[in-house]
Order: C-alpha cells, then sequence, then structure tokens
C-alpha cells in the first residue's frame, strides 16, 4: 500500500527512544522529512544518524517543562525552515503512585508537559496545516484513557484530559482537511516499561521477571508490544490513506483494555 507520504514534513517529539525514535524511523522509511524534538542534543545527532539520509531531517533542542521555550523554537524553526504536514506528540508520562498520595505539583507539571505543550505545538503547526489543505496529529498517550491503571493516578488523570482536548480539536479542524487521533500504548518494551516492572517488584517482593510476566498475563497476546508496532499504526494514521478516521482513541495492546 502506498501511503502517500513522501516529501511531507514531520514533526515527531519524544523521539530520541522508546515509540518516539520507532516512530521518527518508521515516517523517514516512507519518505517523510522528519524534525525530531527532545531535550538532549547528543541524543538528538545519534537519532539524526540512524534516519535514512534521503531526505534532509533535522532536530530541534526542547525541554516539554519549558513550554514558552518549547514554543520560542518551535516557531522559530518554521519562520526559517517550513512547516509540518504531522505533528507527533509524545512525551515521558508521568511518576507512577496513588492518586491520593499525589502533589498538586505533580497535576500541574503533568498538565504542563502533556497538554499545554501539545495545545502549543497545534497552534504553531496548524496555520501551515490549513494552507496544504493536508495535516495529522497524533498524540501518544495511554489505554487509560478508556480504562483507568492502578497507581498511575496523576498520568490517568493528564491523559484523560489530553484524550478530550484531542477530540474537540478533531471536530473544529476536519472540515480543513486535518485529522487529529489518539494512539493508546499498551505495555511496550520501552524504558518506561522497565521502570513500571521494576516499581512493582520492589512493592510486591516478586523478582522482575515475574513482575513482567504478570504483566504479560493480563494480555491476551502474552507478550508486550515492540515500539515498532506502535510507529506503525501512529505512521498509517498519519498517511493520506486515514484521511477519514478522525477524532479517534486507538488502542495497540495486545487486547489488554477490556473496555470496546
Amino acid at each position: 500500500m502506498d501511503l502517500q507520504l513522501n516529501n511531507k514534513y514531520a514533526l515527531v517529539c519524544g523521539s530520541t527512544s522508546g515509540i518516539g525514535k520507532a516512530t521518527a524511523m518508521a515516517l523517514a522509511a516512507e519518505g517523510v522529512q522528519v524534525t525530531l524534538v527532545a531535550r538532549n542534543e547528543d541524543k538528538l545527532k545519534a537519532t539524526l544518524n540512524e534516519l535514512p539520509k534521503q531526505r534532509n531531517h533535522d532536530y530541534i533542542v526542547a525541554d516539554f517543562s519549558n513550554p514558552q521555550h518549547l514554543k520560542t523554537e518551535v516557531e522559530a524553526y518554521i519562520n526559517k525552515h517550513h512547516g509540518f504536514h504531522i505533528l507527533v506528540n509524545n512525551t515521558g508520562g508521568p511518576a507512577g503512585g496513588p492518586i491520593f498520595s499525589a502533589e498538586v505539583e505533580e497535576f500541574e507539571a503533568a498538565f504542563t508537559q502533556h497538554l499545554k505543550c501539545n495545545h502549543i505545538l497545534a497552534q504553531a503547526i496548524v496555520p501551515f496545516m490549513k494552507r496544504e489543505c493536508f495535516g495529522r496529529i497524533i498524540n501518544v498517550i495511554s489505554t487509560s484513557v478508556k480504562q483507568p491503571l492502578d497507581g498511575l493516578g496523576v498520568s490517568n488523570t493528564i491523559r484523560g484530559a489530553v484524550a478530550n482536548w484531542s477530540k474537540t480539536l478533531a471536530n473544529e479542524l476536519g472540515q480543513f482537511g486535518i485529522t487529529v487521533n489518539n494512539v493508546l500504548p499498551g505495555a511496550t518494551g520501552t524504558g518506561r516499561l522497565s521502570q513500571i516492572i521494576k516499581n512493582k517488584s520492589d512493592k510486591t517482593g516478586k523478582t522482575e521477571e515475574e513482575a513482567a510476566n504478570a504483566m504479560k498475563n493480563a494480555v491476551p497476546a502474552k507478550r508486550f508490544a515492540k515500539p515498532e508496532e506502535l510507529a506503525d499504526a501512529i505512521t498509517f494514521l498519519a498517511s493520506a490513506r486515514a484521511g477519514y478516521i478522525n477524532g479517534i482513541n486507538l488502542p495497540v495492546d495486545g487486547g489488554r483494555t477490556k473496555s470496546l
């Protein structure tokens, strides 16, 4: 299937590891010119060197804990270089823990890093998408928007806010050929999953292998996802072929989520 992505421009956030990096690689393989965004310049340079060489890929150094700096850097890049047809919003999740014991500051920090920054990027990029009559905004969030996950109180709360922001934006932008969708990862083989497994091991007294196996057994597929499997779903939603898919929450979780 020709995804009709050749010569498109994409901004991929959190793109030096995990799902973000896999997405950058998948889009680049389809002929997309990718601009990476993350806070560590050394990791950005290393990832840039791994991308296919046929396009002039680039990067922006920005920290999602500082939304004003992110806004300044992205707007300056657009003014100097080009806009983007594709925006992949993706950043690390909040620390785990019961919601009742969470500090107010934890909610504020997560709201800033996820919803505020997503909104800032959308406002910066959508004008170009409107002119091109083509836009794809894909938010990488969590299956917790369908089924809250135990021990992830702050994350459950903020992910739900992002999902509702996304659905509202999809309703407003659909008329311009712009779609807005959410990809909901289940347990995926990333650094964050390793930390979750370690936390479960520490709390239960089980070995990390036992804790990981218990998590796998809760998934009908009996395994964790590979980052590349999430990247494939994101790439399809970014394509011209997905032009009539808008405003959805797509779980990519091996069937773990029990709701429809």
